[in-house]
C-alpha cells in the first residue's frame, strides 16, 4: 500500500511540474526547420524593423528593447467611422446624361456632371486605427549577446540577452485557441524581474488601474466632422485590458501603471475588443467592450502558460507546417534576416530568403485574417501604428484586396477566405442600396474603396473612385474557394448568392455602345489615365475599359459553372450567354499591346502601376498559351510598362512576378521576386509601396507559388515557371483547383516526382513539359506522377 501511494505521489508531482511556467516550458516546443526564422542582433529602432504577432483578431508589433520595451497593438475593428448611406441622391437622375456625354465624347462635361452626381457624400471614409501601445521600463543597465527572433512555424516571438546578474528570456505569442497576447519573461541567474508597465494612445482613450495587477483602457473615437448616426447616437466604443502573473516577486499599482518586482517569471494577458457588430456592420451598444476583454483574459488566466503556450502552437503549425518549400542547398540562415536581404540586394544569391519571404506571407495572411478574427486582411494586414493610416489602412477593392488572397488557396490557408468571403456578402446588403440608388439595377455592388460600415458609395473623388466593378471583382475569391474546396454546400449557400446577385448588377449596369458592344459606363481602368484625342488632357472616366469587359467575362463563366452544378434560376443561363456574345473581345492597339480603353488611345502615364487589362492574364484565365497572339501582346504590354518605369511599387512588382509565372517566363518572374526584395521590402521583410502595404508580401507569396504550380487552364501544371536560378529544390503541400494537395521535388531543373492527394477524390489532369496525364483519384488516396 506505502508503494501504491508513493507511485500515486510521484504522479501528481509529476502532472503539477508539467503544468508550471519554468525554464523547460520555453523551449520545449521549439520547432526548427530551414528558412522558417526572422533574427536580428538588436532590438527595432522603427516600426518597419519590429517584428509582427497576429491571430486574426488582435496583432501586435514587438520592437524588443530590452530597455524600454514597446508592443504596439491593433484589434481588428477600431475603426473611426460610421454607418451610413452615402451614396449620391443625385446619381440614377444623371447617370443617362453622363453615359451619353461620355458615348459622345464630351469628357469634361462627364467629369463636371459626376463630381456633382455620383460621388459620395461624404465621399471620404475614416481610417483603421491602433489599439494602444503597451509600454515596459526595465532597470537593466547593460545588456550583452542580444538576439530577437520570429518563428513563422510556431508562432513565437522571442528575445534574448545578458545583464551583469544573469540573463533574460520572453517570449510572445498572440494565441488564437484562446484570443489573447501573451508575454511571458523568465529571469535567470541573480536577474530578476523588474518592471513598470503602461499603457498609451495618441487620444480618444482614459487609463486607470484595476487591484495591484490589472491595466485597463476605455475609449470611444471621437470625430467632430462626421455626423453619429450609429446605433447609440456615437461613435465605436472600445476597451482593453493587460493583467500581469509574477512568479516569485509581487506587483503593485502606481497611479495609471504597475510594477512589478523581484519577480522570476512573469506571465502577462493582453487583450482588446470594441462594440463592433460585424454582421450588421455597424456598432452593438448592448455590447460592453470592457466586460469583453475581461471575460477573456479571465478564461486564459484559468490556464498555465505552458497549457496556454502549447494549445497556441498546436494550432498555429497545424495551418503553417501544411506547406514546406526548400529552394537550392546552400544555407544562409547563420546570417541574421537585414544582413540576408543586403546580400540579395547587393547581388548574392539566396534562394532560402525566398522560401522565407514565401513562408512570412502565408505567416502574414493567418494572422491577420482568421477565426477568432471577422474582418479580412486589410491593407496593412492587422498592423497599424498611425491614427489616420496611409489610404486609411482600408479596403481597397482595385486590386490591393483581391492580391491580399492570391495565394490563400494555393498556399494551402484556405481557412483564411472565411472572413474575406463573409464580408463580401454582409457588405451586399448595403451593396444592393447602392446598386438600386446609384445604378438602377437589381443585385449589388460597391466601389474601390469600403471601411468596416458599409459605406459602398464612390469615395476619394471620380477620378480615383469610379469604379463599380469593384463588386464583381470580389467575387473572384468567392468563387475560387469553391475551384479549390468543392464543397458544393458553401457553393449552394454562400457563394451563389453573391454569385448571382453581382452578375444581375452587370446584367443590369451593360448597356450597348455605339458600335454594339455591352460595356459599362461610367468607369475607368484603375488609377491610369488617358489622353482625350480631342482636348490633349488626361483623363480617367470613360466608358468600356477592358478590365470591365475582363471581369464581366469571368463572372458569367463563374456562373454558368455553378448553374451546371446547381441548376438555372429564373433563365439567368439565357441571360448571361446573350450578354457574353455581345461583350468586346480583348483586342491589341497599334504597337502590338493589349488595349486599356474601348479606344485605342495614348497612355497619359506609359509606366502606371497599374496593369489592369491584364486582369485575363492575372488573375483571370481567358489570355492562355493557347491564345498565341494574345498571349504576345500580353508580354508586350509588360515590357511597355516596365520600359517606362513600371511595377515600381511593391504590390505592382508582385502583380509582374505573377504575370510573367502566366506567361511560363520562369527567368523574368525570378528577375522580378528580387527585384521585389532589393527594392520594395523592409528590414522587418514587410512589403514597401512606400509606405509600408501588405500586398507586396502576400502578392508575392502568390508569385512564388504561380513559378511552381497552376491551375487555372483545365491542366495541373506542375513547375510551369521553374527558372533556371533554381536548379534543385522540393515543395511539399500546395494545392490545386478541384482540392488536390501537390508535393513535389525536381534535380538539374527537371521535375523527379510528384505527390497527388485528393482529399474529395476526383478527376483530373497533369501536365509537365510534353507529357499530359489522367488519374481519376479516390478520397484520400495519394497517387504519384512520374515525368
Amino acid at each position: 500500500m506505502k508503494t501504491q501511494y508513493l507511485l500515486f505521489f510521484i504522479f501528481i508531482l509529476f502532472i503539477w511540474s508539467a503544468c508550471q511556467p519554468g525554464k523547460d516550458a520555453v523551449n520545449e516546443f521549439d520547432i526548427s526547420g530551414p528558412n522558417q526564422k526572422l533574427w536580428y542582433t538588436s532590438p527595432a529602432s522603427q516600426w518597419t524593423e519590429a517584428l509582427p504577432i497576429g491571430n486574426g483578431r488582435m496583432g501586435a508589433m514587438i520592437f524588443g528593447d530590452p530597455y524600454t520595451e514597446r508592443i504596439q497593438l491593433n484589434e481588428e475593428s477600431i475603426w473611426a467611422g460610421a454607418p451610413i448611406n452615402d451614396n449620391n441622391p443625385l446619381a440614377l437622375e444623371n447617370l443617362p446624361k453622363i453615359r451619353q456625354l461620355l458615348f459622345e465624347g464630351k469628357n469634361d462635361e462627364a467629369l463636371r456632371l459626376a463630381e456633382k452626381a455620383l460621388l459620395a457624400t461624404p465621399f471620404e471614409i475614416r481610417s483603421y486605427q491602433p489599439l494602444m501601445d503597451l509600454q515596459m521600463k526595465f532597470d537593466h543597465r547593460e545588456v550583452s549577446d542580444y538576439r530577437r527572433e520570429l518563428n513563422l512555424m510556431n508562432g513565437l516571438h522571442t528575445t534574448t540577452y545578458r545583464t551583469p546578474l544573469g540573463s533574460m528570456h520572453y517570449q510572445a505569442f498572440a494565441s488564437a485557441p484562446d484570443d489573447v497576447i501573451v508575454i511571458y519573461l523568465r529571469a535567470e541567474g541573480k536577474q530578476k524581474i523588474n518592471v513598470d508597465l503602461s499603457l498609451d494612445r495618441e487620444k480618444d482613450a482614459k487609463f486607470y488601474t484595476s487591484g495591484d495587477n490589472i491595466l485597463v483602457m476605455e475609449g470611444q473615437i471621437i470625430d467632430e466632422e462626421l455626423p453619429a448616426k450609429g446605433p447609440g447616437g456615437a461613435h465605436l466604443k472600445f476597451a482593453a485590458m493587460v493583467k500581469v502573473f509574477p512568479d516569485g516577486g509581487a506587483s503593485e499599482a502606481l497611479d495609471k501603471s504597475i510594477r512589478v518586482k523581484d519577480a522570476q517569471n512573469l506571465m502577462i494577458l493582453i487583450t482588446g475588443a470594441s462594440d463592433y457588430d460585424a454582421e450588421n456592420l455597424t456598432f452593438n451598444r448592448e455590447v460592453n467592450p470592457l466586460g469583453r476583454c475581461h471575460a477573456i483574459i479571465e478564461n486564459a488566466a484559468d490556464k498555465t502558460y505552458t497549457l496556454l503556450k502549447s494549445s497556441h502552437i498546436d494550432d498555429h503549425y497545424a495551418f503553417m507546417g501544411r506547406t514546406e518549400l526548400v529552394i537550392g542547398n546552400e544555407d544562409h540562415e547563420h546570417l541574421t534576416t537585414v544582413q540576408r536581404l543586403e546580400n540579395v540586394k547587393s547581388g548574392l544569391n539566396d534562394d532560402g530568403l525566398i522560401s522565407l519571404f514565401f513562408q512570412y506571407g502565408r505567416y502574414l495572411l493567418l494572422g491577420s485574417s482568421r477565426a477568432p478574427g471577422q474582418l479580412p486582411a486589410n491593407l496593412q494586414g492587422i498592423w497599424n501604428h498611425h491614427m489616420t493610416a496611409p489610404w486609411n489602412s482600408d479596403y481597397h477593392a482595385n486590386i490591393n484586396l483581391q492580391m491580399n488572397y492570391w495565394h490563400a488557396e494555393v498556399a494551402n490557408l484556405s481557412e483564411t477566405l472565411e472572413p474575406l468571403y463573409h464580408f463580401v456578402r454582409r457588405n451586399a446588403v448595403p451593396g444592393r442600396v447602392t446598386a438600386r440608388e446609384m445604378y438602377g439595377t437589381s443585385g449589388w455592388t460597391f466601389h474601390h474603396v469600403l471601411d468596416i460600415y458599409g459605406r459602398t458609395g464612390l469615395h476619394d473623388g471620380i477620378q480615383w473612385g469610379t469604379f463599380p466593378m469593384g463588386g464583381p471583382w470580389m467575387t473572384f475569391p468567392v468563387w475560387r474557394h469553391f475551384e479549390f474546396g468543392q464543397d458544393k454546400t458553401y457553393l449552394k449557400n454562400i457563394a451563389w448568392p453573391m454569385l448571382k446577385g453581382s452578375a444581375e448588377f452587370v446584367l443590369d449596369f451593360l448597356i450597348e455602345s455605339p458600335d454594339g458592344y455591352l460595356v459599362s459606363s461610367p468607369s475607368y481602368s484603375p488609377e491610369n489615365s488617358y489622353v482625350d484625342p480631342k482636348t490633349s488632357k488626361e483623363h480617367r472616366l470613360t466608358y468600356g475599359p477592358y478590365m470591365d469587359t475582363q471581369i464581366a467575362r469571368e463572372l458569367f463563366h463563374y456562373c454558368l459553372s455553378a448553374i451546371e452544378i446547381l441548376g438555372d434560376e429564373n433563365g439567368l443561363q439565357q441571360r448571361i450567354q446573350m450578354a457574353l456574345e455581345k461583350l468586346p473581345p480583348n483586342r491589341i492597339g497599334a504597337d502590338g499591346t493589349l488595349m486599356e480603353w474601348i479606344q485605342d488611345y495614348e497612355e497619359y502615364e506609359p509606366g502606371h502601376r497599374h496593369m489592369s487589362h491584364l486582369l485575363a492574364l492575372h488573375p483571370g484565365g481567358q489570355i492562355t498559351s493557347d491564345e498565341a497572339e494574345l498571349f504576345e501582346a500580353a508580354a508586350k504590354t509588360i515590357e511597355k510598362r516596365l520600359a517606362h518605369g513600371g511595377g515600381h511599387t511593391g504590390w505592382s512588382r508582385a502583380w509582374v512576378i505573377n504575370f510573367y509565372a502566366r506567361l511560363l517566363n520562369g527567368n523574368e518572374a525570378y528577375h522580378h521576386l528580387l527585384a521585389l526584395l532589393q527594392k520594395s521590402t523592409h528590414d522587418n521583410l514587410f512589403g514597401d509601396h512606400p509606405p509600408f502595404q501588405i500586398d507586396g508580401n502576400f502578392g508575392g507569396a502568390a508569385g512564388v507559388a504561380e513559378i511552381l504550380l497552376q491551375s487555372h487552364a483545365g491542366c495541373i501544371h506542375l513547375l510551369p515557371a521553374l527558372p533556371e536560378a533554381w536548379p534543385t529544390g522540393k515543395v511539399k503541400g500546395l494545392r490545386a483547383r478541384g482540392n488536390f494537395e501537390i508535393s513535389m521535388e525536381w534535380k538539374d531543373g527537371k521535375l523527379l516526382y510528384a505527390d497527388v492527394n485528393a482529399p474529395v477524390g476526383g478527376k483530373a489532369t497533369f501536365c509537365y513539359g510534353d507529357k499530359k496525364q489522367e488519374f481519376n483519384i479516390s478520397r484520400g488516396e495519394t497517387v504519384r506522377f512520374n515525368p
